[in-house]
């Protein structure tokens, strides 16, 4: 069984649970092969001598699983790199919130048992496609979170056309937009106002962001939908982005969102599902009254 394990600069304060999960790995005679980048943070942890990779293609044939060490952030990087190999993602929380990474720092021994035994559930996560008039995102023009059009460089809003298959829809007068797909419902788009929406749902939550006419709000829609957009403003130059990733445009894009051909496997443990996170990440059901 081979185990890729990909992260970000991590706080001092994790670095004895990571040494927990290397000497795990290491009793349990497990192939690691660790992402180069981050091989540098497990230095004097007992990472040595673990092979090392840089992209997809040195990790999709003959690994088992990925583990994201980090917070929710960390493990949107990860879709870039399992793309359509259908490698399970294990999402092991080093950050703060937690709702992509839900398994907590203090479970590694629990979490390395379910991916050694098979004792683990996978969940299928829909993931969204942009495709572009012009060439965007390095052909990973995909994201599991939100696609976004911002505003850049300017103070004034921007107007972004949006069309419904191909029908018009709304001429949101905004500093932005989203379009999270159900997974992404409980990131960007829900600090803006937007709904939860269960990760199952087979839905994309288009959600202005700071709309100048307020009687404007989120909309849900199938993800079976195209949803097109043109934009227009002040600024010379917008902000697209897919997840954490960003690329800069200007008012000739062409630009539509659709739901991608293949989707992202999230590793959970048995005991934990959606709605028991988003009981213990919003404190929902609980008295905050002093």
């Amino acid at each position: 069984m081979r185990i890729a394990i990909y992260g970000r600069a991590l706080h001092e304060s994790s670095r004895p649970f990571l040494k927990e999960l290397l000497d795990e790995i290491r009793t349990r005679k497990l192939s690691v092969i660790v992402h180069r980048e981050f091989a540098g943070e497990l230095s004097g942890i007992g990472a040595d001598g673990f092979d090392t990779f840089t992209g997809h293609n040195d990790i999709r044939e003959g690994t088992d699983c990925l583990f994201s060490l980090g917070g929710d952030g960390t493990l949107l990087d990860t879709v870039g790199l399992v793309r359509d190999s259908g490698i399970p993602v294990m999402g092991i929380n080093f950050g703060r919130l937690g709702f992509l990474s839900s398994i907590g720092k203090e479970d590694v021994k629990d979490a390395i048992t379910a991916i050694e035994n098979g004792t683990y559930i996978v969940d299928e996560r829909s993931l969204l496609r942009l495709e572009s008039s012009k060439p965007l995102f390095d052909q990973a023009a995909f994201a599991l979170n939100e696609f976004t059009l911002h505003r850049k460089d300017t103070s004034s809003m921007i107007i972004v056309n949006a069309y419904l298959n191909g029908e018009f829809l709304n001429s949101y007068w905004a500093d932005g937009i989203i379009v999270s797909t159900a997974t992404g419902s409980t990131g960007y788009s829900l600090s803006c106002g937007g709904p939860v929406v269960l990760p199952n749902a087979e839905s994309f939550i288009i959600t202005p962001v700071a709309p100048h006419n307020l009687n404007i709000r989120p909309l849900v829609v199938p993800d079976d939908s195209v949803i097109s957009f043109e934009i227009e403003g002040r600024g010379g130059s917008y902000l697209c982005t897919l997840d954490s990733r960003a690329e800069t445009i200007d008012s000739s894009y062409q630009l539509a969102v659709k739901k991608e051909a293949f989707k992202m496997n999230l590793v959970r443990l048995g005991e934990r599902n959606f709605l028991t996170t988003l009981r213990n990440k919003l404190h929902w059901g609980i008295d905050s009254r002093t």
